[in-house]
């Protein structure tokens, strides 16, 4: 087995961050400092170390927890300007999980987090295309000329940013107790296929839009459904059967039915 995917099924880290951990010189094999991509271990044999520590092959299943992030939290396991973090919300025997991708410090919704890293990968990596679907909360009406330049695309400073964007013309039931509609601001879907650093909060601020809110409720077939902010849970088996289809590269059911 390859050291990265190794030390991804063990729960270390994602591929790409295991690839850095290589490059860095913060693993060993036998004893011995590897800084070379595409190293082969044997799990059954091979005592590989990452900052000093023993990584044990990964024994059982893996964990798939989904937290409902709240705006004014980190998704990082530490902070070092000591800003509350995911990991303040969730039970510490969770803490060897590491989050899918990031939100940011201000936005809300669903984080994923597990020690799965071929889902990690899968779902991070822009290589996969993956759908992830934010509301969006915005001050005033939006015309639809609008939404036109947001599908056309938006001219970044790092290239044209295109989203699929829609009205969200009404709450789902499940989700009305924490997302409200208010008179004069109006809530957007965007469905985004990449994940570009603050993208959609810099696609309104280039068409004039002030962002209210900015809530993550899907990542591909794996919605957020009734978690209320601050909240977590295991995956359901819905969720896990989801999760083995994302991880097969198929789609497993409507995105709507999969809570």
């Amino acid at each position: 087995m390859r050291l990265n995917k190794f030390l991804a099924h063990a729960g270390v880290a994602s591929r790409r961050a295991a690839d850095k951990l290589i490059a860095a010189g913060r693993v060993r094999v036998n004893g011995q400092v590897v800084r070379e991509m595409g190293v082969q271990v044997d799990p059954a044999r091979d005592r590989v170390a990452v900052d000093g520590k023993p990584v044990q092959a990964k024994q059982g299943g893996y964990v798939y927890l989904l937290l409902n992030k709240p705006a004014g939290v980190i998704t990082s396991r530490k902070d070092p300007e000591g800003r509350k973090t995911i990991l303040d919300l969730i039970p510490q025997k969770y803490h060897r999980l590491h989050p899918v991708g990031r939100l940011d410090y201000q936005s809300e919704g669903l984080v994923l987090l597990t020690d799965d890293g071929d889902l990690t990968q899968r779902l991070s990596h822009p290589s996969f295309q993956h759908e992830k679907e934010y509301w969006v909360q915005v001050d005033g009406p939006v015309p639809n000329v609008v939404l036109y330049k947001f599908r056309q695309g938006v001219e970044l400073e790092d290239g044209l940013a295109r989203a699929r964007v829609r009205r969200l013309s009404k709450i789902p039931a499940e989700q009305r107790f924490w997302i409200k509609e208010e008179p004069k601001r109006t809530w957007l879907a965007f469905i985004l296929r990449e994940g570009r650093n603050r993208q959609i909060r810099r696609m309104c601020e280039a068409l004039d839009l002030r962002v209210r809110r900015l809530v993550r409720v899907r990542m591909e077939s794996i919605h957020i459904g009734d978690l209320k902010p601050g909240q977590w849970r295991l995956a359901s088996n819905r969720q896990l059967k989801a999760i083995q289809a994302i991880k097969k590269g198929s789609v497993w059911q409507s995105v709507n039915s999969v809570q």
